[in-house]
């Protein structure tokens, strides 16, 4: 017997894949014999030591098995796939032919007994209430023989479905082959659909002359909850360093008043399991945690493994940094940028285990405040061995949390990142603006083993990315980058000001001016010209309809406009299908023909079809494949339909 070709198995099993806990995950595996004799195929899976479970696998064509399966639990799973020669059905294929072709067919009869009698023995796979049944089967058999009874109608017995039913079940399995054991984690489902909101708590008094507070921040619940998001993320919330602190926009030269970047974590106030002090206590960020929970939002913090200069490591834990030959420490460098004010840990030499207890530890501590959601900030300039061995220690002890990887790197070190535990990846996708470099990324995540183990979080802006395309797009822009977050992805995010179509960049470079990382600001989201009602359309649309919720159903179709996306995601039994078309071009209109895919429901080129418009709830019918659309950017830059399959219940 051989297996192979597990769609499961992450580089040879050395890696969990992911999938949802409660969502069914298609599971495929290659598996064959020598000769003609039929076989069985069988995925199995437990978790911890338990029992194990069996799902039977189907037959799809060329040596291909699979079969849909939801895992109960979230948390680690193993698994592995088992096949067999089933000889009773090898036999009724045999037979059946020979019968059919008028043979005589007693010996083969005699055959039938000789496989049930196996399957009787004492220690085979049989109950004795199925071996009571079975020997009933052989007696009635006997009986008929004693009687004369024509083998044609004992042939009916012994192919009967029940008796099928029963040796399948109770049936020797010859030459069983198992395959390797294959590491499975099952996530919660907010690490595979979730949309996340962003935004700086420091900034929430709607007043640039005060600093904003936790009890802000819930004055604030009630707008993003409104707007769809079941996410707030919050940069970091710790104290911030006063060496070399920055100014407004990333200058050197601070006033007394500058509040400095968060990402400066540390002072003499604490570290990384401490408060800035203006934001509020803990009994104020308790508050929070519980008043979000009450809205529908679920908290995640930003977890950033570096220091202010003046960090308690630095004087507590010297060992754990890198010293230069004058006795300081290096500043952050990425070139061209340079972080005066950030200090990196290292992970090895002296600080090797207790540096990494102490940032579990930091994890945990919060966990235990109530945050289960961690963005962590460049985690690929950190060691892989330590997320793989962070991540899965947290997880033993609180399998819901979720690690979104704040990645922007090579392609190859995202996915590894993803492979050693990261539930969610950033991605290429703020980059991605046209129509063939889209559906190559989009098939690339979808239709690669990358799905399996690289869940990315579509964010169309943060904090440090101001991207082109929005610069120079205007309000449809925005809403193009929305719509295409929203419905191509599971996860998406936004960083506030986005709904007000915030751009004005840092000249020549994609960051914004007058960043809040560095100063304090009031914002009126409600001012002319924003995109609330986009945005809670289109997480409406994602809570309302199962077929937005999977990331992995994308299937793009024909439109004859090099500036129009257009795809389709639906659910597996066609209950819920739609299909979306955007205008890429923020700045003109864009007319076009489109395929609509009448074949997904077995309907031929000129059948027609029910429709409704789910940007303005309108129904109306399509008449055959080839349909006319325009696109304005200023009025309608995309279009969401719903189709309704011939039998499906309207709602």
């Amino acid at each position: 017997m051989a297996i192979e070709s597990a769609n499961i198995e992450v580089d040879g099993g050395r890696f969990p894949a992911k999938v949802v806990a409660g969502h069914p995950e298609r599971i495929a595996v290659d598996a064959f014999s020598d000769g003609h004799d039929s076989i069985e195929v069988a995925f199995i899976y437990r978790q911890g030591s338990g029992d194990w479970s069996e799902v039977p696998l189907e037959h799809i064509g060329n040596d291909r098995w699979e079969a849909w399966v939801t895992f109960p639990e979230i948390g680690r799973y193993q698994c592995s796939f088992i096949a067999w020669r089933n000889l009773l059905k090898t036999w009724r294929k045999d037979v059946a032919k020979k019968h059919a072709a008028g043979q005589n067919i007693a010996l083969e009869l005699e055959e039938a007994r000789h496989l049930i009698e196996a399957a009787i023995e004492e220690g085979g796979r049989a109950s004795a209430e199925d071996r009571e049944t079975l020997r009933a089967v052989l007696e009635a058999d006997h009986a008929a023989q004693q009687e004369g009874v024509a083998d044609a109608e004992r042939l009916t017995r012994f192919t009967s479905p029940d008796v099928t039913e029963l040796m399948d079940r109770a049936g020797p399995r010859t030459n069983l082959t198992r395959y390797k054991t294959l590491p499975l984690y099952a996530d919660r489902r907010t690490a595979a659909f979730s949309a996340w909101y962003e935004l700086m708590p420091r900034s929430q008094s709607g007043d640039v002359g005060r600093h904003g507070t936790f009890d802000d921040v819930i004055a604030r619940l009630g707008y993003v909850r409104d707007l769809g998001f079941d996410v707030l993320y919050f940069p970091p919330i710790h104290p911030i360093g006063r060496i070399n602190r920055k100014g407004r926009n990333n200058t050197l030269t601070p006033g007394l008043d500058d509040p400095g970047s968060p990402y400066a974590i540390g002072s003499d106030e604490g570290g990384h399991d401490a408060l800035h002090p203006e934001l509020g206590s803990f009994e104020d960020f308790h508050r929070l945690v519980t008043a979000a929970r009450e809205h529908g939002l679920e908290i995640a913090l930003d977890f950033a493994i570096q220091c202010a200069p003046d960090h308690p490591w630095i004087k507590a834990h010297p060992e754990w940094f890198d010293w230069r030959p004058d006795g300081t420490i290096k500043f952050a460098e990425n070139p061209p940028k340079k972080y005066e004010d950030i200090v990196n840990v290292h992970f090895y030499r002296g600080a090797i285990p207790d540096l990494w207890y102490a940032l579990r530890d930091i994890v945990l501590f919060w966990i235990e405040l109530g945050v289960t959601i961690f963005r962590v900030d460049n985690p690929h300039t950190k060691p892989f061995p330590f997320w793989e061995w962070m991540i899965a220690d947290v997880q033993s002890r609180h399998p819901e949390a979720i690690f979104l990887a704040e990645a922007f790197t090579r392609p190859k070190v995202m996915k590894r990142l993803g492979k050693v535990g990261f539930n969610q990846s950033y991605s290429y996708f703020t980059w991605r603006n046209e129509k063939t470099e889209i559906e190559e990324y989009m098939t690339e995540l979808t239709q690669t083993e990358c799905r399996h183990y690289m869940r990315p979080n579509f964010f169309a802006n943060t904090p440090d990315i101001n991207p082109t395309y929005l610069q120079s797009s205007g309000r449809p822009g925005f809403r193009v980058r929305l719509a295409l977050a929203a419905t191509l992805a599971g996860n998406y995010g936004i960083y506030n000001g986005f709904e007000i179509c915030e751009a004005e960049p840092v000249p020549g470079k994609e960051e914004y001016l007058n960043s809040e990382k560095y100063e304090l600001r009031a914002w009126d989201m409600d001012q002319p010209g924003n995109i609330q009602d986009d945005i809670r359309l289109l997480n409406r649309l994602r809570n309302e309809h199962p077929a937005l919720q999977d990331f992995g159903n994308i299937v793009f179709h024909k439109a004859d406009n090099p500036s129009v996306l257009y795809y389709a995601k639906a659910t597996r039994d066609l209950q819920d299908f739609i299909l979306i078309h955007v205008n890429l071009d923020p700045h003109a209109t864009q007319t076009f023909q489109f395929e609509v895919p009448l074949w997904e429901f077995g309907l031929p080129d000129d059948a027609s079809i029910e429709v409704r418009d789910l940007l303005h709830g309108n129904r109306f019918t399509w008449h055959g494949k080839m349909q006319w659309l325009d696109l304005d950017p200023a009025t309608r830059p995309y279009a969401i339909w719903q189709l309704f399959a011939p039998g499906v219940p309207r709602s």
